[in-house]
């Protein structure tokens, strides 16, 4: 007796499984590229679960992909109005027919239709409301988007519907229209004081005021913000920044100096020191913080070498060879930045004893003609030979950094040919060479 019991159970499980099974063998259908067995087995799921939107929109999106929008329609059509509760499929239906006709006025109307019933179940909802909009604009109805955009510009607006609102009053409202301008102005100081700690909101806000000219109010709402949320350090940030920009610059800079305080590595704040400091004149103080924000943010070789080059030039060798180290760990085969480092490394006194390795390291990746030709290069290789007690290998890199100097760089040129006579003269050899070499020196660069 116990089979004859359990036999109903079991034809009811396979049964009730049957469309998931359906569905499965659809997807792997598709995947073994077989799109009429899988639209097929897909189909026959659905219709054994018609009330399953997942298998509705599978569905629909096959028939949309293989052209049938009608079909597609009819299913997304028949879904949403026999399912009245469930606001997606309102909304795919929507969306669906504004986008497979955005310029047929019948579907656009159907749409609106659709979503002015939907918003009767779902009164207030966003969703709805900014789909209605743009629809409503679309068929000239200008009083009903009007009507929307008040209906979010209240005064006791959420954040979300205060950034509708002014998304909607870009489309509704001349950008010279003053009475429109100053009612945004309310709304989003409204907004802005009863959530300040709001960072979409303050954004927008900033950015309102500041694309029209009202940089005092800009500076104004974020400042509020960094009051009510200390930690927003993107907008401590842009308040620097435009503290800076408003003419303030002691204020922007304590601020972008407060952010470093919390995070060292905000590489904007950073970038703006470094110019404002620039721009003061105080490039000593203006280059520590161009190579944080550059080893934070990475950047080209060639940003990274005329940072370094302004970092030897201030004799802040140390600094030039952390930058390049930086540099060279994600640009390892580029010849150029090994020479720099290899220069720099020989300057600093921490590595003046280690850099031997990166002068050869750097000419082997140079090759012949490549930028271990560069006159400095050559001239700091050649003290280098000469510690070891390579004399001739030290005089061939002096020869060529002398032929390498051009014409301007005369007391270079100069120190280089005192370089290589001295040699001679310590070893007491080519002497009439080494006076020629003199000679010449003192023509370049009289002492």
């Amino acid at each position: 007796m116990r089979p004859v019991v359990l036999l109903p159970f079991a034809v009811s499980a396979v049964a009730v499984a049957e469309p998931k099974l359906d569905f499965a063998y659809g997807i792997l259908a598709a995947q073994r590229g077989d799109q009429v067995a899988s639209a097929a087995l897909i189909e026959k799921a659905r219709a054994a679960d018609p009330d399953s939107y997942a298998l509705v929109s599978r569905v629909a999106e096959q028939k949309r992909g293989a052209g049938d929008l009608e079909g597609a329609s009819t299913l997304y059509r028949e879904f949403a109005s026999g399912h009245p509760e469930r606001l997606d499929a309102q909304l795919v239906y929507a969306d669906f027919l504004r986008n497979a006709s955005p310029d047929d006025d019948f579907a656009a109307k159907m749409a609106r239709d659709t979503l002015e019933g939907a918003l009767k179940r779902f009164p207030g909802d966003l969703s709805i409301r900014s789909r209605l909009f743009r629809i409503y604009e679309g068929l000239e109805q200008r009083d009903r988007s009007t009507a929307i955009f008040e209906s979010l510009a209240a005064p006791d607006a959420s954040g979300h519907e205060t950034m509708m609102a002014l998304d909607m009053a870009r489309t509704l409202f001349p950008k010279d229209d003053e009475a429109s301008r100053s009612r945004v102005d309310e709304l989003l100081k409204s907004a802005c004081a009863r959530t300040p700690a709001n960072p979409t909101l303050a954004r927008a806000a900033s950015e309102h005021f500041r694309t029209t000219g009202r940089l005092p109010e800009a500076v104004e709402i974020l400042t509020a913000h960094v009051a009510a949320a200390p930690s927003s350090l993107e907008l401590r940030t842009r308040l620097g920044i435009l503290q800076l920009a408003a003419e303030k610059p002691a204020e922007g800079e304590k601020t972008l100096l407060e952010v470093l305080a919390i995070d060292p590595r905000q590489a904007l704040a950073h970038q703006t020191l470094a110019k404002l400091y620039r721009k003061q004149g105080r490039v000593p103080v203006a280059l520590p913080h161009a190579a944080e924000a550059l080893k934070i943010r990475g950047g080209d070789p060639s940003e990274f070498l005329e940072l370094a080059e302004e970092f030897l030039a201030a004799d802040l060798p140390r600094e030039a060879r952390l930058l390049l180290e930086k540099a060279v760990f994600f640009n390892q085969s580029d010849a150029t930045l090994a020479v720099k480092l290899a220069v720099a490394a020989h300057r600093d006194p921490e590595t003046r004893d280690r850099s031997s390795l990166l002068f050869r390291q750097a000419e082997n990746l140079s090759g012949k003609d490549g930028p271990a030709g560069d006159p400095v290069f050559l001239q700091e290789f050649a003290e280098i030979l000469l510690e070891d007690g390579q004399t001739s290998a030290a005089e061939e890199r002096l020869r060529a950094a002398i032929r390498a100097f051009p014409a301007e760089k005369r007391k270079e040129t100069a120190a280089a040919l005192r370089r290589l006579a001295g040699i001679w003269q310590k070893e007491k050899r080519n002497a009439e060479a080494a006076d020629s070499l003199l000679q010449r020196a003192d023509s370049l660069d009289p002492r």
